[in-house]
């Protein structure tokens, strides 16, 4: 099969225009911004998040009704995200309707109505929203992880947050700016076409800050400590811990998403039992440990979060906590981690890597997230060589730099009384070489 290339070209006002073409009837084009709660502050926490319900609700041109009808009519999907350092703007929908689109998402993230009644109407909206991440465990767990981890510093921040129409304004004015957007496409897309569009419809987007305003990213610090939300009432208590992970651009990347891999995940409701080829979900599956683990590594532009989050029950938080602190040294991972360990985490991370990329959008998504990350896709076969090249000692070499005699964070939520104190897991981290 010949290897799709992503193309790639700039706008004078820096606006990048990247697509891959796949000769699929659908394409995903949107846009992927380089901006989310890192770069808010106490006082407009949220801005991202809100901003993103507000463009749906009309633009200057398109009231909200005009507007979805606009989409529906097109049989296409509009959608967006916000996270820690970026906010995406995207739409699903027939390759012959891409100009449409693009116009369409212009208007969305220019002209976004951004009326005093409608940002009321979100506020109740998004509060709800809140309400309902509340009750998703796994997200409290690692929000409030960043909380501990980044304390002091923007990381620490919720996507979430409700604010005013003027702190909209102002976010919008210091953040949307040309050099920091990508406009992303794949699917049945012509490259030239989506260039011939974003000069059309982006060419007008602001590339300048009024006085000495370009927003810096403030340094982020990551802090070993911990956080409790004691719930006895809760059925199970959902636990993570982390140490300070590499950074995108890292070279140390690749190695940690092999460790990672090698370590894997474990959900009780899922086969496999005890004949799983990781080590800890064989005896998470015999012991019963706990109802479901994952090791997972987030990277943000200059640090990172490399960790295992699990759910058990009140009896068996030691007993993970004390395990997954194992699968770090005696799992091998800082000591005597095997080339058959390494030859299956390699395996399953390039098997993860290509799932993936099933379909339009998330090859979309990939595309654009690249570019604000690395300057450019980092193509499929790139990532394949740089695993290849992963060894046995570069994975040791690599975890016992981030995770030996290093502070975890530790966030736990639920019946968590069990849950050892913050000094012995400290310490732990130092016996981990032994």
């Amino acid at each position: 099969t010949s290897v799709l290339k992503t193309r790639l070209t700039a706008l004078d006002n820096g606006l990048r225009v990247a697509s891959e073409e796949t000769g699929h009837a659908t394409c995903t084009v949107g846009l992927w911004i380089g901006a989310g709660s890192r770069y808010e502050s106490e006082k407009n926490n949220g801005a991202g998040f809100f901003l993103e319900h507000m463009a749906f609700k009309g633009t200057k041109k398109h009231p909200q009704t005009a507007l979805e009808q606009e989409v529906e009519s097109m049989g296409a999907h509009l959608s967006a995200y916000t996270s820690r350092e970026h906010t995406a703007y995207y739409m699903k929908t027939l390759a012959k309707d891409l100009p449409k689109a693009v116009e369409l998402l212009s208007e969305v993230v220019q002209h976004c109505s951004l009326n005093e009644a409608d940002v009321e109407q979100q506020r109740a909206v998004v509060l709800r929203e809140l309400e309902e991440v509340e009750g998703n465990l796994q997200e409290v767990c690692l929000d409030l992880l960043h909380a501990t981890a980044f304390q002091g510093t923007p990381l620490s921040y919720s996507v979430l947050g409700t604010l005013s129409r003027q702190d909209l304004v102002e976010y919008l004015g210091s953040h949307y700016k040309a050099p920091r957007m990508v406009l992303s496409a794949a699917g049945g897309v012509n490259h030239e076409e989506l260039v011939g569009l974003a000069k059309t419809h982006f060419s007008g987007l602001s590339f300048e800050y009024e006085g000495d305003a370009i927003p810096v990213l403030s340094p982020c610090r990551f802090t070993g400590s911990e956080i409790r939300m004691r719930d006895d009432a809760m059925p199970l208590a959902h636990v993570a811990i982390a140490v300070e992970g590499a950074r995108v651009g890292s070279p140390d990347i690749v190695p940690l998403m092999v460790a990672n891999s090698i370590i894997g995940s474990y959900d009780i409701k899922s086969g496999g039992g005890k004949n799983m080829s990781s080590r800890l979900a064989a005896m998470a599956a015999e012991e019963n440990f706990c109802e479901s683990f994952q090791a997972f590594h987030s990277s943000y532009s200059d640090t990172g979060l490399m960790g295992m989050y699990f759910v058990t029950d009140m009896h068996h938080i030691e007993d993970m906590m004390h395990w997954s602190q194992n699968a770090w040294s005696v799992m091998n991972m800082c000591t005597t981690v095997t080339d058959s360990d390494v030859a299956r985490g390699k395996k399953s991370l390039k098997a993860s890597l290509v799932a993936q990329l099933n379909g339009t959008t998330p090859i979309c998504d990939d595309i654009g997230r690249h570019v604000l990350n690395y300057g450019r896709r980092v193509p499929l076969a790139e990532w394949d060589a740089r695993i290849n090249a992963v060894t046995p000692k570069m994975v040791r070499d690599v975890c016992s730099k981030y995770i030996y005699d290093k502070c975890p964070a530790v966030a736990a939520v639920g019946p968590v009384e069990q849950l050892p104190d913050y000094n012995r897991t400290r310490a732990s981290m130092y016996w981990l070489r032994f």
